[in-house]
């Protein structure tokens, strides 16, 4: 089944991946996911502006089993040369989210064909603004409700995995991420005179060394934590110290239980202190932009087992978790969910550029296993919760 729609699978990813568009702007995109699904007899509605969900209604109602793509691009300059490189300056797809969506309608085809041997139902979410948390969003307005979604699963196109490889992790797969903004305010003055000023420079150099500490020294080498700073702004000459620096950047950590360790709160401190100590004074702004992802152990374990019935048992690569950041941790943080990577990397196509770089691109060979891992899994979630509820009404 899946080889005879490969080639529409193929069209849609290039298509969208022409026409990219940013979060909470994919207009065109969300058009042309709604004609696509409705050419199939699926019934859809928009949510969070640009969101399509549809539903495949199967024998039964329950359970439902919600399957994710995210929709958004980049503001990336594309660097490639290719047929179908991206039409809108300024805005890629470098991420694989155009492959994501693509794969996902393929398997609604597939999925809908088959509606009526389907032990349970499927709600289609194709997800706006995946960089910036849009799922958050979409759970505010809903998308896990009428009908009540049972379980979760979402894939992403990996470039560090060979094409053909599935990667599925138990427990903690990728990480949580709070966005900071330091501003350091001192006393300007001349660099000849550097004792009549208090400088900002050297004190947001020593908050930078210091954050290293509580990476090391305040948290378990086996709670992944990195702090690490993108951004320093400040001063306009040479000779002069100024009154302000600001520093920007991201702490990341890879573990459930990141409230007990609060690293933010931990680093807010440190700022503080240290600020104090140069005579200076800091203004500590930050958001979290995500929560860590963890993958349900059951839905891990059908992940892995769909992963070995299709691709074979030497593609699976357990275990893999990753710092990235990845907003299907709201998902998963409130229904049992698992996120699986799909290898994609190919150095003799030139598909093994890191994400987010002009020069991404995907082995469009990996697709048709996307599809086809879609699509197993549902049956097997269906089948497995059948056996599941067969057997506690035995128990009663």
């Amino acid at each position: 089944m899946v080889a005879s729609i490969t080639e529409d699978v193929i069209n849609l990813r290039r298509d969208f991946h022409v026409h990219p568009e940013l979060g909470f702007e994919e207009e065109r995109t969300a058009n042309v996911i709604e004609k696509y699904l409705q050419s199939l007899g699926i019934k859809t509605r928009r949510i969070s502006k640009t969101g399509v969900v549809g539903m495949i209604e199967g024998s039964r109602e329950k359970p439902v089993l919600l399957l994710r793509a995210d929709m958004d691009a980049l503001p990336v300059e594309e660097n490639n040369d290719l047929p179908y490189c991206s039409q809108c300056p300024g805005v890629m797809h470098a991420c694989g989210h155009d492959a994501h969506m693509a794969m996902l309608l393929g398997a609604a085809k597939i999925l809908k064909d088959m509606s009526g041997e389907l032990a349970g139902s499927i709600k289609l979410v194709f997800q706006p603004n995946e960089e910036v948390a849009g799922a958050l969003e979409m759970i505010k307005e809903g998308v896990l409700e009428n009908p009540g979604v049972d379980a979760a699963m979402s894939m992403h196109i990996w470039t560090p995995l060979k094409t053909g490889q599935v990667g599925v992790c138990t427990g903690t797969v990728m990480g949580g991420l709070d966005i900071f903004k330091i501003t350091i305010r001192g006393k300007g003055g001349h660099t000849g005179y550097p004792e009549t000023a208090v400088d900002p420079v050297i004190t947001a150099a020593d908050i930078i060394q210091a954050a290293q500490r509580i990476q090391t020294r305040e948290i378990s080498a086996l709670k992944p934590t990195t702090i690490m700073f993108g951004c320093i702004n400040g001063g306009q000459k040479a000779n002069i110290i100024p009154d302000t620096i600001t520093l920007e950047g991201s702490v990341r950590m890879l573990y459930a239980d990141y409230e007990t360790e609060n690293p933010m709160e931990r680093f807010k401190q440190l700022v503080e202190k240290v600020t104090a100590v140069h005579g200076c004074t800091a203004e500590v702004a930050w958001y979290r932009e995500n929560i860590p992802l963890v993958n349900d152990p059951f839905m891990a374990h059908l992940a892995s087992k769909v992963a070995e019935e299709t691709a074979g048992s030497n593609a699976l690569v357990p275990d893999l978790a990753c710092m990235p950041s990845e907003d299907f941790s709201e998902f998963t943080a409130r229904v049992p969910g698992v996120f699986v990577f799909l290898g994609t990397g190919n150095s003799e196509k030139g598909t093994d550029y890191p994400h987010h770089n002009p020069r991404f691109n995907i082995d469009e060979d990996s697709m048709p296993l996307g599809v086809e891992m879609f699509v197993r899994f549902a049956e097997k979630y269906f089948r497995e919760w059948g056996d599941q509820k067969s057997d506690n009404e035995k128990d009663v």
